[in-house]
């Protein structure tokens, strides 16, 4: 049987102002996550009511391929260029996936 699927979803608040530029990266590290296969979900919101919170959402083949992209170095540059304008990780949840579209 196969490890089951890893997921997170979690609240990155920005510095007052910097949604916009913090969420541009955000979406940067989506479109680099493209050729992974072991990335089923990357997905980048916004709260309709809090233009400095972006969610982000993830599944993943398993928590080793997570913690294997963190490592890469293309993500390093974007977690680099990121943190400097992140004021908070407000929220988290790690969850397994069991299945739906786009998993």
């Amino acid at each position: 049987m196969a490890a089951p699927l890893y997921g997170t979803h979690g609240r990155i608040v920005a510095q007052p102002g910097k949604g916009d530029e913090l969420a541009a990266i955000l979406r940067q590290a989506a479109t680099g996550l493209e050729a992974n296969p072991d990335c089923r979900l990357y997905v980048v919101s916004r709260a309709l009511d809090d233009p400095d919170s972006i969610w982000v959402t993830e599944a993943w083949k398993d928590r080793g391929a997570h913690a294997a992209s963190l490592a890469d170095p293309a993500a390093r540059e974007l977690i680099e260029r990121a943190r400097p304008i992140i004021a908070e990780f407000a929220d988290r949840a790690e969850f397994r996936p069991e299945g739906g579209k786009g998993i």
